[in-house]
């Protein structure tokens, strides 16, 4: 608020007859805010000694995040290398959404290619294309010549989970679907391979301001859709590569007929944001501050174990420089260590000490960690724990202050959020790298495909629709969670499908290893367990004696 504000609005008033009409030449304390002040909402209210100062500027999404984009990733990125809680959360987060196993399952929409082709397009049609894709689909992602990935280091699953990561600490995942004919030469079974890109080389050239059409190094159109992006050839602090960190590649968003070229994942937070932001973000102050109070305490309580122990001796020193000139006191003290290193004093194996008359030997007290300094951790780790959208007891696998109960309830809240982020990360990364390979599925003949059907670019919605199994849930209580998903099947609130999916399994290959294991069975003359025949649902839901 600018000075003499308050004297303008006085004077004012003054010159309208505001003294005249009645109003006070002082204006009231209710005036500042506050219920039946001049301000409708204490939020807005630009006086009080509580929000005087706090005057953030309106900015657009663009304007808030690149600007200071890299400044808040380095940061970021530097907590995740040197702070256990950081880097422990986003490896757990990433554990969970995408984990060890980013599976498909093929789904496509038969009903609308029947409405739409013809009756060909059956249910058991759609089960024969999801047999078929996913046996490709498996072919190419977990080749063990790693053909999917450009670079030959990475299944695809990898890529996956290390975009996730990029996305959780950097803010937004890029890759890129190169076309490499020449990999079918090696061996390999498709062209089709995937890039991960560093988004630190996402940016506008030479570092020019954002325009109308460039938005950190996002091309957009008119209403603000993607269309290319401009990548740099090499990071920026490749020394090695001065020269190529300097051009600029402008790769187009989608090929002319619609395949995707670019995939770029990121989380949105407002309307218009084309770039994306760390989950840190939020409170990367507060972390680098736990941070730093951890390492006081630590640096305190090895201060403290290194001078455990100290003699305290009455002597002026003074007094000691004047004898150790003299030689009275060194010659002394030489004769006393003579005799005492000749004939050590010991008391059952452990030796006592002979200390000069008027010396004592005295401990110091540890006092370190602070008492409260458990607390005071929690407090902030459960601020940053709400903060990435997890539990406080994930982020700190301490789970010895909950129970059954919360556990329950904190894990079902976070599967929540997790489930979100994975769905958001299947269709922004892992549905257009699908899509693309499916195209090339559907141009070398390799998926089933009734007679008169449509090609891939008319039916593209229907053919690629899918969706992806992470990791399993687990169980906190694996009796009753079990028992409580066996009563949900019998009365019909739930799917084996489902079920499994939670699980992280496909239930038609859970279905056909119990078939491969009943056949077993019956080959070698063992008797079928309960399992294997299907329990009934009151003997599987009775809880097991605990005797």
């Amino acid at each position: 608020m600018k000075p003499g504000l308050l004297s303008r609005i006085r004077n004012r008033l003054a010159g309208s007859g505001g003294a005249r009409a009645g109003f006070p030449m002082t204006l009231p304390g209710s005036w500042m805010g506050g219920m039946g002040g001049g301000f409708a909402y204490d939020g807005a209210n630009m006086l009080g000694s509580e929000s005087a100062e706090w005057n953030p500027w309106l900015r657009s999404p663009d304007a808030e995040i690149n600007l200071d984009r890299d400044r808040m990733v380095a940061r970021a990125r530097d907590l995740f290398r040197n702070d256990g809680w950081a880097r422990g959360s986003i490896t757990r987060i990433a554990d969970n959404v995408v984990g060890s196993q980013f599976r498909l399952v093929a789904k496509p929409d038969y009903r609308a290619l029947t409405q739409r082709y013809g009756k060909a397009f059956d249910a058991v049609w759609a089960q024969e294309f999801r047999q078929a894709v996913e046996a490709e689909w498996r072919m190419w992602s977990e080749d063990p010549l790693l053909f999917g990935d450009a670079a030959r280091k990475l299944t695809v699953t990898q890529i996956f989970r290390l975009a996730f990561m990029h996305q959780m600490k950097d803010g937004e995942a890029i890759a890129v679907l190169r076309w490499m004919p020449e990999r079918r030469e090696e061996g390999a079974d498709y062209a089709t391979t995937l890039q991960l890109i560093h988004p630190d080389r996402l940016s506008n050239p030479y570092q020019q301001l954002d325009t109308h059409w460039l938005r950190g190094g996002v091309e957009v159109d008119n209403d603000g859709a993607h269309i290319a992006y401009h990548i740099r050839q090499a990071h920026q602090y490749d020394y090695f590569d001065a020269v190529e960190s300097m051009i600029w590649d402008r790769i187009p968003r989608f090929t002319p007929w619609g395949r995707p070229i670019v995939v770029h994942s990121y989380d949105f937070d407002d309307a218009g944001q084309h770039r994306g932001l760390s989950a840190f973000t939020p409170v990367l102050n507060r972390f680098r501050m736990l941070a730093r109070y951890d390492q006081a305490e630590l640096q305190q309580a090895l201060t403290q174990t290194i001078f455990a122990t100290f003699v305290q001796s009455p002597y002026d020193p003074e007094d000691v420089r004047s004898s150790m000139e003299d030689g009275e006191l060194g010659e002394y003290q030489k004769l006393r260590q003579d005799w005492h290193k000749e004939n050590p004093l010991t008391l059952g194996g452990v030796r006592i000490p002979v200390m000069p008359p008027g010396e004592e030997v005295k401990t110091v007290a540890s006092t370190r960690p602070n008492s409260g300094f458990d607390a005071f951790q929690g407090t902030f780790l459960r601020n940053f724990a709400a903060a990435i959208g997890t539990s406080a007891e994930q982020l700190s696998m301490d789970y010895s202050k909950t129970n059954y109960s919360s556990s329950r309830s904190s894990m079902l809240e976070m599967w929540k959020t997790m489930h979100r982020r994975r769905n958001d990360f299947a269709v922004s990364f892992a549905n257009p790298t699908y899509g693309g390979f499916l195209e090339e599925a559907f141009d070398q003949g390799r998926v089933p495909l009734p007679r008169n059907a449509p090609d891939f670019l008319e039916g593209r919605a229907a053919y690629a629709r899918c969706s992806w199994i992470g990791p399993g849930r687990g169980w906190v209580d694996p009796v009753s969670e079990r028992q409580g998903a066996v009563l949900g099947l019998d009365a019909g609130f739930g799917t084996l499908e489902r079920e499994c999916a939670e699980q992280g399994l496909d239930y038609e290959e859970v279905l056909d290893q119990r078939r491969v294991e009943r056949q077993m069975m019956t080959e070698r003359g063992l008797p079928f367990p309960q399992w294997a025949v299907g329990a009934p649902a009151g003997p599987t839901t009775q809880k097991p004696d605990p005797t």
